[in-house]
């Protein structure tokens, strides 16, 4: 059974991410390539700023919430981050949860629904990827890139999504089910020779 993980990245009042992050997560339904398909809010989350005395690479967790998110992390096949750009770059938030762990994150794809105004988010995007490949993660060229987002955003309906989202999203979601699946052997635990 293989698990995909949307998360929300931005946390801020008025945030138009879950908007986003609904129309992916019908997307990613639709398109059946992961058995479970889960949708999880950083501001539900409300992860402190990190208060954890060792380093997350030890797994030696104190905290009751480190201890829950270390358990939906560590039970994801793949990844799919919505997120904000904010300033050239992506936000805090979505920064200390992935600081907050280390081999949950290992080995695991990672897709990219950025959102903004004329960049459509691409230099966070851009800049996570340093961060997600030094935890192992593989992050996807295919992503989906949202140029002035609120032109897409009706309060009726939702995100819209024009031909180009569209056909973004099915070529990111195929692309994750290809590298969770080619991924799996490096993320089922070896046992000792």
């Amino acid at each position: 059974m293989a698990k995909l993980e949307i998360i929300i990245a931005s946390t801020r009042p008025g945030r138009v991410g879950p908007t986003v992050a609904r129309w992916i997560d019908e997307a990613a339904r639709a398109h059946g390539g992961f058995d479970e398909v889960e949708l999880v809010d950083l501001a539900e989350v409300a992860l402190p700023f990190m208060n954890e005395p060792h380093h997350p690479r030890l797994a030696q967790y104190t905290h009751q919430h480190t201890l829950d998110w270390s358990a939906k992390v560590a039970g994801a096949d793949a990844f799919v981050f919505v997120m904000p750009e904010y300033n050239y770059g992506f936000n805090a938030e979505l920064k200390n949860a992935i600081d907050y762990l280390h081999n949950e994150w290992k080995y695991k794809p990672v897709g990219l629904v950025s959102y903004g105004g004329v960049s459509a988010g691409t230099r966070a995007a851009q800049m996570i990827k340093q961060v997600v490949t030094t935890l192992k993660m593989t992050p996807l060229s295919e992503a989906v890139s949202i140029p002035f987002v609120h032109q897409f955003i009706s309060e009726e309906e939702g995100l819209i999504p024009n031909d180009v989202m569209i056909g973004s999203a099915k070529a990111m979601l195929d692309e994750l089910v290809r590298m969770s699946d080619a991924l799996r052997p490096l993320r089922t635990p070896q046992s000792a020779a």
